[in-house]
């Protein structure tokens, strides 16, 4: 059986895939996934070994530059390497308006959720199997759902595993158990942890032996990564692709991330993790996998799920609703859980 994965971006959405298709893979003996994916985060699903070809694409550059797209024969080539095989299905895993779109130049049935399951009920109509699967719960069970109901099989009552083969000969920490990397880049506004709690846990950190250890991804992130390293002591990483960063993870001693897709990375890879939401709800887009102790903030109107935070700035703690989530408590919590007296 060959099937075809459309799940373009963004990294944790790519990342909450993956155990679809180890559930999927345990079933069906031989079966085996090309998938379609965002240039920026096409290393991932290499990653599993049950992929043969991914195929990139590059909706967002596109957006931005639409003639040049069309003159350089990106486009033309991406539909063409999406109608040179036939597939026994095509699962649209973003059921999206930019994704079902795919669906057109593929040759197979397609599968997708349906008006009532997906965010975007017109992507339903580019689907011939159009599959309903309940949407308050978390993004990899809905993703397992879909497999399971898109290509007949039980859904396994076990919790899903990633199933990732990543190259060992990968690892940039020299002394692993004692390394703790901070991830503190993200997106919205609301999502970022105080500058002045990542200082505060650093020195912490720091003072209890660890070396703490600063990944970045854009400008932005690496002089936060420095500010915080001149003040503290910390490291700032070199710039590195997503399976440096894995291996990274994967063997460092532990974790703390706001909600961002690097966190979803840390998942995957079964670093103990304490992940902060303030802004966002834990329960729907929390990091999914073992070692993982997220953090949900109680104020009064966490999770808000708004980019801007309503309220204005007034010192350190801002947003507000991590006042709650202090660098004591995210210190307490890490450390207890690497020496395994925390449970998750």
């Amino acid at each position: 059986m060959r099937v075809l994965v459309i799940k373009t971006s963004s990294l944790g959405d790519v990342i909450h895939t993956l155990p679809a298709l180890t559930d999927a893979a345990r079933v069906f003996d031989g079966i085996r996934f090309d998938w379609l994916v965002e240039e920026s985060f096409a290393e991932v699903p290499g990653w599993h070994p049950a992929v043969d070809r991914v195929i990139p694409v590059a909706v967002r550059r596109w957006r931005k530059h639409p003639i040049q797209a069309w003159r350089s024969g990106e486009w033309q080539q991406c539909k063409k390497q999406l109608s040179e095989q036939t597939y026994d299905a095509v699962i649209d895993a973003q059921c999206l308006l930019k994704s079902a779109w795919f669906c057109r130049y593929v040759n197979g049935p397609s599968y997708g959720y349906d008006k009532t399951s997906a965010r975007e009920p017109l992507a339903s109509r580019f689907y011939d199997h159009p599959i309903t699967v309940a949407k308050e719960q978390p993004a990899v069970e809905r993703t397992r759902q879909l497999f399971a109901l898109a290509l007949g099989y039980p859904l396994p009552e076990t919790r899903g595993t990633y199933g990732l083969d990543l190259c060992s000969g990968l690892n940039p920490l020299s002394n692993p158990e004692k390394q703790v990397l901070l991830l503190h880049g993200t997106t919205w506004a609301s999502k970022h942890w105080p500058e002045a709690y990542w200082i505060e846990l650093a020195k912490k950190l720091i003072g209890d032996g660890y070396r703490v250890m600063l990944p970045w991804g854009s400008s932005e992130e690496r002089l936060r990564a420095e500010k915080i390293a001149n003040i503290t002591g910390a490291d700032v990483l070199p710039k590195m692709s997503l399976t440096e960063l894995a291996q990274a993870l994967s063997s460092a001693a532990g974790c703390v991330s706001v909600d961002t897709g690097l966190g979803h990375l840390a998942a995957a890879v079964g670093v103990p993790t304490v992940s902060l939401f303030g802004a966002t709800n834990a329960s729907l887009t929390g990091f999914y996998g073992e070692n993982q102790l997220p953090l949900q903030s109680e104020f009064a109107c966490s999770p808000c799920m708004r980019r801007e935070c309503r309220f204005e700035k007034s010192g350190e703690a801002y947003p507000p609703c991590y006042e709650q989530l202090p660098p004591e408590r995210v210190f307490e919590k890490l450390v207890g859980m690497m020496a395994g007296r925390v449970a998750v």
